[in-house]
């Protein structure tokens, strides 16, 4: 941010800007307003990505272990297979068994997959906490910073905190209960340290601190959204809307510092206010990356939270929602497999790029293009080749006894519509020939 302000370009603003097919000063000009980010750490040596106004809509996939299901080599897998379909970032959301476990993780995820990653340290504190101190919300201010200091030298890009919760919001919560109270895991166990040390968030406390770390490490600050609503009868309350005007304040100091920073978003969301609340977020936060969960647009659908959160991603997108986080159809049910890791890329993917469609038309829609040519010339290898899966484009047209030297598939066959006019055709050009 420093650079882009002093006027200068680098090579991770030109590797952007060619990236997204626009100017490299629209690049700069926005990393140094704050409207566009490049998470990368200077510890680590990956191609950058840009998320911001103007560029194509992201997405990120959450992986990571819990305490009843830890297996490194699944979750490696996981993170491979997020980006495989299309993930731009991935988020380790590590608790593990033990601490050595998360930090097991995390350095081989660091060392194997090639797009930015993102953390959130306090689930380590916490887990650490657990494991010396007898109790998750035993940390104290050094274990967070610890922590985020440890990760920032291996190399994490961007850190997912939750500056936002304060004693404030926290004792407002507990006098005012909400339908289904905090979902975040970081935010309740800041909020539940809060209520057990009567002492104000100590990231929010020592955000200069935190700023300095991230200066020194060129990490980017995700401001953590602790008190999205966990079902569309929060949505857009009190806690939400304070705990977002709290980060709007902290962006703008980040930004005094040189610092990138993004907000995360909601969450649950009712379908007919995901625009309201994308431009007041826009408006409090002077435009800054905006990165939403979902959103999510109604609670009935386990096991299809990832189609749910897809429809909330289109139209938050089109809001001004520059980064989606994927949801999987495991959603509030357990931790996600590799098969429901790539459902869910595939449906925050496809979310993200029907916005981009809209938005910016041709920088975003070659891809169908060549996937049109080809069902209009009945290439099915090139439609195949052209899906966004396609592994199972592929099992789809070949079954019911379709073979490669069909010119149709078994759902028209010889009604095909695309073969009747195009047989048609040539058989009126033939005639005009003769």
């Amino acid at each position: 941010m420093k650079i882009a302000r002093d006027g200068k370009i680098t090579k991770e603003m030109e590797i952007v800007a060619t990236k997204e097919k626009v100017d490299v000063e629209f690049v700069r000009k926005g990393i140094a307003k704050g409207r566009i980010i490049v998470p990368k750490s200077n510890k680590r040596d990956i191609e950058p990505i840009g998320i911001g106004e103007g560029l194509l809509v992201k997405i990120n996939a959450n992986i990571g272990s819990s305490k009843r299901v830890c297996d490194i080599n699944e979750e490696l897998e996981k993170a491979k297979i997020a980006v495989k379909y299309g993930a731009d970032t991935v988020m380790d959301l590590s608790t593990g068994v033990t601490e050595d476990d998360v930090k097991t993780i995390r350095k081989q995820i660091l060392k194997e997959v090639k797009v930015p990653i993102g953390t959130v340290p306090i689930y380590q504190s916490a887990l650490r906490a657990l494991e010396k101190k007898g109790a998750i919300i035993n940390f104290d201010e050094d274990d967070l910073f610890n922590v985020v200091e440890e990760q920032a030298k291996e190399g994490v890009d961007f850190f997912t905190i939750h500056v936002g919760i304060t004693k404030e919001i926290v004792n407002y919560l507990k006098d005012h209960p909400r339908t289904m109270g905090v979902v975040s895991r970081g935010g309740t166990f800041l909020a539940a340290w809060i209520l057990e040390n009567d002492l104000e968030n100590p990231f929010n406390h020592n955000y200069d601190y935190l700023l300095e770390m991230a200066k020194e490490y060129d990490f980017t600050l995700s401001l953590g959204d602790g008190c999205r609503p966990g079902c569309i009868f929060d949505s857009t309350d009190y806690a939400q809307i304070q705990e977002l005007i709290e980060i709007s304040k902290l962006v703008k100091r980040a930004w005094a510092q040189n610092v990138q920073v993004m907000v995360e978003g909601p969450g649950h969301i009712p379908a007919n206010e995901i625009e309201r609340n994308i431009k007041i977020m826009k408006s409090l936060c002077d435009g800054a990356p905006f990165y939403v969960l979902g959103p999510l647009v109604t609670d009935i659908a386990p096991g299809y939270d990832h189609l749910v959160s897809a429809i909330g991603g289109v139209m938050a997108g089109l809001a001004g929602a520059d980064y989606l986080c994927y949801v999987t159809p495991s959603e509030h049910l357990a931790l996600p497999n590799k098969e429901e890791v790539k459902r869910g890329t595939i449906a925050s993917k496809i979310a993200a790029h029907a916005v981009n469609i809209a938005k910016y038309g041709k920088r975003a829609s070659d891809w169908d293009y060549k996937m049109d040519i080809a069902r209009k010339n009945l290439d099915w290898e090139g439609m195949i080749k052209y899906s966004i899966d396609p592994e199972l484009s592929r099992e789809i047209h070949y079954r019911n006894g379709v073979v490669d030297d069909d010119d149709v598939c078994s759902m028209c066959g010889e009604f095909c519509a695309i073969k009747i006019l195009k047989d048609a055709l040539e058989k009126k050009a033939s005639k005009n020939i003769l």
